[in-house]
């Protein structure tokens, strides 16, 4: 995660699985996203190879490289699926971080995650930091 959050991953899981194209996406610098993270020292972390190269092509034709391997990895390997919002979830029932709302707001600025407003408005009424709408 580009915004200083990786460690949460390790602390909530015990590994995580990522395909060949995450890997790239998170150690490639690019100028206008923070410096490239050292992932070769986190032995939690682990790098795998999309077996089916086809799905994943067909895939991109609609999302980025990322997205579409991550999605036939975890396919392909019967994976529990953790979405960045489930993680920022889980880390504040954890009690890794004291709030969600900062968290999202720096994924949605710094990483251009996109969440729509009304999921953003549920995730953060259902951790109890905004109240339930009528």
């Amino acid at each position: 995660m580009r915004i200083g959050r990786l460690e949460l991953l390790r602390l909530l899981y015990q590994q995580v699985i990522i395909p060949d194209a995450v890997y790239r996406e998170l150690t490639d610098s690019k100028r206008d996203l923070p410096p490239a993270i050292d992932l070769a020292s986190m032995s939690w972390l682990v790098v795998a190879p999309v077996a089916d190269q086809d799905h994943a092509r067909a895939l991109r034709e609609n999302l980025d490289p990322g997205e579409a391997e991550a999605i036939v990895l975890a396919i392909e390997i019967r994976a529990d699926l953790i979405s960045l919002i489930g993680v920022v979830a889980r880390a504040k029932r954890a009690g890794l971080i004291d709030q969600a709302k900062p968290v999202l707001n720096e994924l949605i600025r710094a990483a251009r995650f996109w969440i729509g407003p009304e999921l953003y408005s549920e995730v953060l009424a259902e951790l109890g930091e905004v109240p339930h709408r009528c």
